[in-house]
């Protein structure tokens, strides 16, 4: 199985990729970040963003991509181009009939580390040790997005509402 994870975000959304033949199996394919000026105007910000989420996906043919699901913060302006480069990245998802698994943060860090409470660093080290790489995928965006690729490989085995829907147009799409 192949797993594309996104870690939303307007100036950087981080993109990883795993592969495994099982859960216990996994290596990393890519890694790296989707990045948009803060002096672009949204919507073209947006549109960088969309324009790079396709670009790995028609490079990397996942099976499914997490993205992590967006919470509130306390700086609105932040959330709100979070869970816009979100759903940008589950557009992208459709578009390529992909089924979709969304992935709170503290769910990311109990299967990563065991810990809902552990920070960015203990789960940096913990894609290190499982994916046996020398050094944390940079900036720390990638590494998150790793990590939610992982926490799908072993969590996500039950399809989501969303992932049953995106299957079902796409099955209908193929009828006509």
């Amino acid at each position: 199985m192949r797993v594309l994870g996104v870690d939303p975000g307007l100036t950087r959304c981080g993109v990883g990729v795993i592969d495994a033949d099982s859960p216990r199996s996994p290596h990393l394919v890519d890694v790296g970040v989707v990045r948009t000026s803060p002096h672009m105007d949204q919507g073209h910000r947006l549109l960088a963003i969309e324009e790079g989420l396709n670009a790995w996906v028609q490079t990397n043919r996942p099976d499914v991509i997490a993205v992590e699901r967006v919470f509130a913060q306390h700086n609105v302006m932040t959330v709100t181009g979070t869970a816009q480069a979100a759903g940008i990245a589950m557009l992208v998802a459709a578009r390529h009939a992909i089924p979709v698994a969304l992935h709170t943060p503290t769910e990311v860090k109990a299967a990563i580390t065991g810990s809902g409470r552990a920070d960015k660093a203990q789960v940096a080290a913990m894609v290190v040790r499982i994916l046996k790489l020398d050094q944390a995928p940079k900036p720390a965006d990638a590494a998150d997005a790793v990590a939610l690729a992982l926490c799908q490989l072993w969590r996500g085995g039950s399809v989501n509402r969303y992932a049953a829907a995106v299957q079902e147009h796409a099955a209908r799409r193929g009828r006509r």
